[in-house]
């Protein structure tokens, strides 16, 4: 009954060569097609000049945008990421490609009803994430980031509109990186084919996409002297030489989807606004953990063995979904509702007998649900957007979601948004099942109950200072978690979470500072969920453009800090979180200090940053998770080029 009442609430001058008389640096001020020239002679020749305005991407629910190729301050946090993702809130171990400590509460949508470890989800593109293109020249983007130690990333996209109606793209990315430390490689790549295309008559329209991804990471188990790591000993400075807990462990995750969704409106759309929308996607995760010989760090008895039982695990999930929808759509009000079908199947490879009763080996259901969403627009100045999704299983049991957002402006630049969120899921995978040679790591958690999230803030966003302050408010009953033996277990009482902070930017002349706070505590069981009490940035930065206006550059400090908290353990067998363990310690109040030039010379950007500076006047005793040090003083560099032929 309390649902029901609740829901009624991301080399430099090689590029003038391909870019010069094409797509302008800034967005034009009319938002026109392709600018057509006459040649000045009385026949058919024309000369096409493309503006920004041409070179435009979408998700498949979202408004067109144009290519961001303006040098603001908020790209220095993503590209001088692997990720390309602002990780305010995380802090990562001593390789790209390994994953991050989460210090700040978040929800993950791609977790529901699926497998995929916390520390595998980072890298995976959602099918709500996919872009869509529409160019007048075939456009290329190239995003390098330099590895720790050996290696690199690249991030390679190639689009192209086959006439007006029909855009291709294929993206590739290839990381590879050795990390700082023993056994810590990592090795992730994507394959994404995506296509677009819309009937001349506009009644018809297809999103289709196939995706690929592997996350493969070595698992070295933390350092095991943690002690002449902290007192800078000489034989450590060589990280090399560092002893680790684990060497020959390894995880894999491979993460397939198939998605395809066309939209038809079989009348005048001006007269009946009416359209069906079909979606079907597929989507095939799969977990390895790897090992060429048993690992004494994790059991100190062979009794604590599973006899014959391999080294290798695999756990995997498949969800078929099929959806159809009627769609209402005109200016101001947009309503579309539809019926799902999914099957749903989890699974391990290799069965284990606990206290005489074998584990499932598959779980699986046919689950019907039901899907609307709801867009109103007023006076251009309140926009409302929300939506459901219910579904019901024997298996899996009920799962609801609903998310609605409030934006209005009730004075001009003045913005409020509002948010009402809430979700009960049955607990991710993960958290479901496991198997394993060692007993301790096995787990049938049989009979979970939902987990229910509700979130209720927002935020207010000031034209003094480009100011944001936001509120947020978390209750979560039957809290899932791994416990400190990387056991599953769920809270008897909620949790609760509250989040209060803000960010702004001071400008004088060319001078900039970026600032952004964020305070939260854990109001009850706080033990369940360890959280930094204060999460803090500061971003000093000069921007001027130079070589007679040729060049746009940057420069300036960077600071982040978290306080000290009795931070969770990284747990590789599961690649999850599991509470402090009794070799554990508290991380953080360390800050990690960044200096950095970045440098724009037409589409193409420099991000060069010297990362973790205080290490190199003192020893570095920063941790991302316990045993897990941050990376120590290195040159970050990376490099983001368009290319509009």
């Amino acid at each position: 009954m309390k649902y029901i009442l609740f829901i009624l609430f991301s080399l430099s001058f090689v590029a003038k060569a391909q870019v010069v008389n094409k797509a302008d640096t800034k967005p034009q001020p009319k938002k026109e097609d392709t600018l057509v020239i006459d040649s000045g002679k009385k026949d058919s020749l024309k000369i096409f000049k493309p503006t920004i305005n041409d070179y435009q991407y979408q998700t498949q629910f979202s408004e067109k945008k144009v290519f961001d190729t303006v040098m603001t301050f908020n790209k220095t946090y993503i590209f001088s990421q692997q990720n390309n993702k602002d990780n305010f809130g995380r802090v990562q171990t001593a390789n790209i490609g390994s994953g991050f400590n989460p210090l700040v509460f978040e929800v993950n949508d791609e977790q529901n009803l699926s497998l995929l470890p916390s520390n595998k989800s980072y890298m995976i593109i959602g099918a709500n994430d996919v872009k869509y293109y529409d160019v007048k020249t075939p456009t290329a983007s190239f995003v390098y980031h330099n590895a720790m130690r050996n290696g690199a990333a690249l991030t390679s996209t190639y689009t192209q509109n086959i006439g007006k109606r029909f855009n291709f793209a294929l993206e590739y990315m290839g990381l590879r990186s050795q990390g700082l430390y023993r056994n810590s490689l990592a090795a992730n790549n994507n394959t994404l084919f995506s296509g677009h295309y819309i009937s001349k008559s506009g009644n018809y329209e297809i999103f289709a996409h196939y995706l690929h991804q592997n996350v493969n990471n070595q698992e070295s188990g933390g350092i095991t002297e943690d002690n002449l790591f902290m007192n800078g000993d000489s034989n450590y400075s060589n990280r090399q030489n560092a002893q680790v807990n684990l060497a020959s462990s390894s995880s894999q995750f491979s993460y397939r989807r198939y998605y395809l969704s066309h939209q038809f409106t079989p009348f005048n759309s001006g007269k009946f606004p009416f359209s069906i929308r079909h979606i079907i996607s597929h989507q095939g995760n799969k977990y390895y953990y790897n090992q060429t010989a048993l690992e004494s760090y994790w059991y100190d008895a062979p009794t604590e063995l599973v006899d014959g039982f391999p080294l290798t695990t695999k756990k995997y999930s498949e969800n078929f979904s099929n959806t159809v929808s009627l769609i209402f759509n005109n200016e101001k009000f947009k309503l579309d509702a539809g019926v799902r079908y999914q099957m749903i199947k989890l699974g391990i490879r290799d069965v284990v007998v606990l206290n005489g009763v074998p584990f499932p080996g598959e779980l699986k259901e046919n689950r019907i649900g039901a899907v609307g969403n709801l867009q109103v627009k007023l006076w251009d100045k309140i926009q409302l957007n929300s939506f459901l999704e219910f579904s019901n299983g024997s298996q899996f049991k009920s799962y609801l979601k609903t998310t609605n957002n409030l934006k209005f402006e009730p004075i001009k630049d003045y913005f409020v948004n509002a948010k009402v969120n809430f979700q009960s899921a049955y607990p991710s995978f993960n958290y479901l099942l496991n198997t394993s040679v060692y007993n301790n790591f096995n787990y049938y958690l049989e009979n979970a109950k939902n987990q229910s999230v509700m979130e209720v803030g927002g935020s207010i966003n000031l034209k003094w200072f480009k100011t944001e302050i936001f509120a947020n408010y978390f209750r979560i009953d039957n809290y899932t978690y791994f416990d400190s033996n990387g056991s599953p277990k769920q809270s008897d009482n909620s949790v609760n979470i509250s989040q209060i902070g803000g960010d702004a930017t001071f400008s004088f002349n060319k001078f900039h500072l970026n600032t952004r706070v964020h305070f939260q505590n854990t109001l009850t069981n706080k033990e369940l969920l360890p959280m930094p009490g204060f999460i803090g940035r500061a971003n000093f930065f000069y921007q001027t453009q130079a070589f007679k206006k040729a060049a746009e550059i940057q420069a300036g400090v960077k600071v982040y800090y978290f306080s000290k908290f009795a931070s969770r353990d990284y747990f590789p067998v599961l690649n999850e979180y599991i509470l402090p363990r009794a070799d554990s310690f508290s991380i953080g109040g360390q800050p990690i200090a960044d200096i950095y030039i970045n440098m724009k010379v037409k589409k193409m950007f420099f991000f060069i940053e010297g990362q973790q500076i205080g290490t190199v006047i003192s020893n570095n005793k920063a941790y991302a998770f316990p045993h897990y040090p941050v990376y120590d003083f290195r040159l970050n560099i990376g490099i983001v080029w368009y290319l509009f032929n």
